[in-house]
């Protein structure tokens, strides 16, 4: 038998979700033939199998969390008769007690698994209400070796595991039980599993690590629907579809050049801000599998139409699922446009750890004054930056906006540098 671990997919990788089995126990797998889909916090890997073999056992189910160096299937070699399961031994009955015993103490739960390096296995929500609560999450017991949010609030409610329950003399120092919501035979069920789970877990890290304020303005861009009118038919002869979206791309870029604080993130381990000096600007994709954002890498050494290519091919590589690790990650500043379904305003949550993201909403045509306080028509549209106000002063980031305003009511800026 042939004990087929998790492998180290990635640095700084220390564990994985199981997607999906692709082969079964008894099929027939080739050595380099994908074994099972794995999605970790960066992408999603198929694991082939590392010699010809057959499938035996799934040691780890469809959504369980396995540990790096975890044991997740047991193999045996081709050719090698599969040997027979040994039958289940009956545990030996334990000994009638002489008498009920009154109040037995509560027996400690397994400790927290550790992943290689000495990491403890926990979810980001899990993380940070340890740290609000100073829980030191190794003491923790876990599930299935992993620590979700409900372990640390039952360790905050329960200080010491192990004393006996609190007396029901006691109402008020009890927790209520959380009880489940029913569920009938018309609802349909979805496992909270993969992309899912995993955009879940990254909008709870945002959520409860960055300190988030969101700042909302209007622009005229009265001027840029005219530019981008002349430019469509020569971005066509280039085989390119020219949106709106690479002239805020540009804008956005001018922004961070200026306010270099917005593109930055919060080392809180090392206790630094780090200010990056690339511009990896994150776009947000809608697809069947969930929100992602494939990155555009370097996009202020590119042109408007070459940032338009960019953002086509990566968008499309992350709806047909053939986006690399490359195309995932990286990104310094997101942008998320919500296209035709407009809306008046938003509150972007951070792609952590990322301190700003802008949110785009759809071009209205609306009637307003001019200088000479005449009712004359123009193209308006509202953007919704959010920031984590650890890092970025209510100044700076309303100060970063009037910069993407002021490049994108005065489109011939764009042109003006690569």
């Amino acid at each position: 038998m042939i004990e087929f671990k998790l492998p180290a997919i990635g640095e700084g990788v220390v564990e994985g979700e199981i997607v999906r089995w692709l082969k079964q126990p008894g099929d027939n797998v080739m050595a380099n033939e994908p074994l099972v889909e794995i999605m970790t916090d960066k992408a999603t890997v198929e694991i082939p199998s590392p010699q010809d073999a057959v499938v035996q056992e799934h040691k780890a189910p469809e959504g369980e969390i396995a540990a790096v160096g975890q044991v997740i299937a047991m193999l045996a070699s081709n050719g090698a008769a599969a040997p027979a399961p040994k039958p289940a031994t009956a545990p030996a009955p334990a000994p009638a007690p002489a008498a009920p015993a009154p109040a037995a103490p509560v027996a400690a739960p397994a400790p927290a698994a550790v992943a290689p390096g000495g990491k403890v296995l926990a979810t980001p929500a899990a993380r940070a209400m340890a740290r609000e609560a100073g829980i030191d999450l190794a003491t923790v017991p876990g599930d299935r070796g992993r620590i979700t949010k409900a372990h640390v609030a039952q360790a905050r409610a329960t200080p010491n595991p192990v004393a006996a329950p609190a007396p029901a003399a006691a109402p008020a120092a009890a927790r209520p039980a959380v009880v489940p919501a029913a569920v009938s035979d018309a609802d349909e069920l979805i496992p909270f599993r993969g992309m899912r789970r995993r955009i879940a877990e990254g909008m709870v890290k945002s959520y409860t690590t960055a300190v988030h304020y969101t700042y909302v303005e209007q622009i005229d861009v009265t001027k840029l629907v005219a530019a981008r009118k002349d430019a469509k038919p020569v971005a066509k002869a280039e085989g390119v579809q020219l949106t709106y979206l690479p002239f805020i791309v540009k804008a956005v870029i001018a922004g961070l050049k200026k306010y270099p604080i917005v593109n930055a993130f919060l080392d809180e381990a090392g206790g630094n801000i780090v200010k990056r000096k690339q511009y990896n600007i994150g776009i947000a994709a809608t697809t069947d599998q969930g929100l992602m954002v494939p990155v555009l890498h370097n996009a202020d050494r590119m042109s408007i139409l070459e940032v338009a290519g960019e953002i086509s091919r990566v968008s499309d590589a992350a709806k047909n699922g053939t986006a690399s690790r490359h195309d995932l990650t990286g990104s310094t500043f997101t942008v998320s446009s919500l296209g035709a379904i407009g809306g008046v305003l938003a509150t972007p949550i951070l792609n952590h750890p990322e301190v700003g993201i802008l949110g785009v909403h759809a071009i209205r045509k609306t009637p307003v004054f001019d200088e000479n306080d005449n009712v004359v028509a123009a193209h308006l549209m509202n953007l919704s930056a959010s920031f984590d106000h650890r890092v970025v002063d209510g100044f700076e980031g309303a100060s970063f906006m009037q910069e993407v305003k002021r490049q994108l009511e005065n489109p011939s800026l764009l042109f003006l540098s690569v």
